[in-house]
């Protein structure tokens, strides 16, 4: 079960709640994120509810037999939004829009790709300074010093950036230049990780792994939420499988059942889910029609020049169609 304690609850009251808990062999873990005070009573004992959520010092009380507890649809039925500032919003309500190259490049490539979103109405560049690569001899990004560059243009221009952490020790570094940590799907359960991004307020997108099922993709949320941070973003990217005539098993699937499992925002990788350039718009408006909440795309001058991920990238004509055909989706599914 999940416990909201009220802000200004007392140490009695609070101790009272915890002999209570104890009393019918309820485990239980507290977890203070920024938003609010919870404890997560885990057992298998039958009790009368309102015996716990009557007692002082508590705003809300709710049942979740899932091993996700804080990221369940269960607990809080209202969809978790998140604001990023200067009117810039991403779930249920506020469809959202992130482009960019697969890694930053030089700072020419950081002005086009400025240019074009501020030119399409895109707020948010996604985009890697540190690449996870399959070949160690592959371009594995510009570091911190290419992201203190990325960051310099876009605050100039108004947009915010989503970038790849991959280690624990890169995070404190990153902060100040990044608005949405992104963990990619090699680092889906990487829970050290996932820890230390918990105790960071700063948006994450969580990817599922290349392997992962949904409910392991909910659990490393979970890590998150209950180390301090609510403010997750869920990523379909495709899943491994043993089709070769594309990258990814792209699973819009698990779109709709993420928006019932779950009361944060999902969002789609359609470059990642295919890997065919070709074929990202078609995945994209399907995964908008299954009710994501956003896109996160590839987008560069000229594809085929890409430091990495060119084949399924799209050029910026070809985004600039897109983006149209997105919003047109979007509008369309919210009409239905």
């Amino acid at each position: 079960m999940i416990i909201q304690l009220e802000p200004n609850i007392k140490a009695d009251q609070l101790q009272q709640l915890e002999e209570q808990l104890d009393a019918i062999r309820y485990s239980t873990t507290r977890v203070t994120t920024q938003f609010a005070d919870y404890i997560i009573g885990v057992g298998k004992a039958e009790f009368d509810i309102r015996s716990i959520g009557t007692l002082p010092g508590i705003r809300d009380i709710h049942r979740v037999s899932d091993a996700y507890k804080l990221v369940s649809k269960k607990w809080k039925v209202e969809d978790t939004v998140i604001d990023l500032g200067d009117g810039i919003q991403l779930g249920t309500g506020h469809f959202g829009i992130m482009a960019g190259p697969c890694s930053i490049e030089s700072e020419e490539q950081i002005e086009k790709t400025i240019t074009h979103l501020q030119q399409e109405g895109v707020r948010i560049m996604r985009g890697g300074v540190y690449k996870p690569r399959s070949s160690p001899y592959s371009f594995r990004g510009l570091g911190i010093d290419g992201l203190k560059m990325w960051y310099k243009r876009t605050r100039e221009a108004g947009i915010k950036i989503i970038t790849e952490v991959m280690m624990v020790e890169q995070i404190e570094a990153m902060a100040d230049y990044v608005d949405v940590f992104q963990v990619g799907a090699r680092n889906s359960q990487n829970f050290n990780l996932l820890d230390a991004l918990g105790e960071v307020d700063k948006p994450v997108l969580l990817k599922r792994g290349i392997s992962g099922t949904i409910d392991e993709l909910l659990q490393a949320a979970e890590y998150i939420f209950s180390n301090g941070n609510e403010r997750v973003m869920l990523c379909e990217r495709g899943i491994r499988s043993y089709e070769t005539a594309y990258r990814n098993t792209m699973d819009v699937n698990a779109i709709a059942m993420l928006k019932e499992k779950t009361h944060l925002p999902v969002i789609a990788d359609p470059s990642h889910g295919i890997g065919l350039r070709r074929y990202v718009d078609k995945i994209a408006l399907a995964s908008i029609m299954a009710g994501a909440d956003g896109v996160i795309m590839e987008v560069h001058e000229q594809p085929e020049k890409a430091f990495s991920d060119g084949q399924q990238t799209l050029s910026f004509p070809e985004a600039a169609r897109l983006y149209r055909r997105m919003r047109q989706a979007y509008e369309l599914r919210e009409t239905f």
